[in-house]
């Protein structure tokens, strides 16, 4: 299983943290693809606390956090 926690706006009409099968995705893309996100949005990809790109391959026990913009002052 991976385990994704989503932050702020992306966490609106989902789940805050939730789990897919492990065999359902390669890459933090297809888990953004999953979600209906737009890659354009995702500000900041992190897979098991390290700074990632989307293209990144995930394995099975991998946590991977997506954070969109943030804003504000």
């Amino acid at each position: 299983m991976i385990e994704i926690r989503l932050f702020a706006t992306f966490r609106e009409n989902r789940k805050k943290i939730d789990y897919i099968d492990s065999n359902q995705v390669e890459k933090a893309l297809d888990i953004v693809n999953y979600y209906g996100i737009d890659p354009e949005d995702v500000a900041i990809c992190l897979i098991n606390g390290f700074h990632s790109k989307l293209t990144d391959s995930i394995k099975d026990g991998d946590v991977v956090a997506l954070f969109p913009p943030v804003g504000g002052g």
